[in-house]
């Protein structure tokens, strides 16, 4: 058997030198660029052929980039969340183990310096402006909703840190009113 006998999910994007038909990721890229114009967002390609990059405005993150490697068959999704933290590791992991029973489509995964990332793997003909709408938002939400929680669980000893050199400096403290709570002492001079 050859890989030409062989039904073309088989493979998936193993190119074959056969003549597959080409042209879903072209297509699927005008779709993504076409939604990303329409929507408002930054976008660009990426230095990989396939390759775009998409920035996503969040609230508690300032931005989430996101990189959409479009293939024949497959997209790959991947956007940066947040560094390898500090400290408090087992909780920290197991927050995002956690969360990743609640993520449709995608999952928490660590580079190999520990950085965290959102992943997965979506079918390129399904990248139309209604599933990308879906897609964006899951994607957004897993970087954005819990970046507070993280930064929280894996970074509280260096924030303290930075909030007591800003009140001894009698600096802003703005950049951190979202975890006042935890952080000040309840003395501290507000800003």
């Amino acid at each position: 058997m050859t890989t030409t006998d062989l039904p073309d999910n088989v493979l998936g994007d193993v190119p074959t030198g056969g003549s597959r038909p080409q042209g879903d990721a072209a297509a699927a890229g005008v779709r993504l660029t076409d939604y990303a114009d329409a929507v408002g967002l930054e976008r660009e390609l990426g230095a990989r052929p396939g390759e775009y990059v998409v920035t996503l405005p969040g609230e508690k993150k300032l931005k989430t980039v996101l990189s959409l490697m479009v293939r024949e068959r497959t997209t790959s999704v991947s956007a940066f969340v947040i560094r390898n933290p500090d400290e408090n590791h087992e909780a920290f992991y197991r927050t995002l183990l956690r969360k990743n029973l609640r993520l449709p489509g995608l999952a928490y995964a660590i580079d190999s310096d520990g950085d965290v990332y959102v992943r997965g793997e979506v079918p390129t003909p399904a990248l139309e402006a209604e599933y990308l709408d879906q897609l964006f938002g899951v994607v957004l939400a897993a970087c954005d909703e819990a970046f507070n929680d993280l930064l929280a669980l894996g970074f509280l000893g260096s924030m303290k840190k930075e909030w007591a050199w800003r009140v001894s400096r009698g600096e802003s403290t703005r950049n951190l009113d979202a975890f006042r709570h935890l952080l000040s002492s309840g003395d501290d001079p507000q800003p």
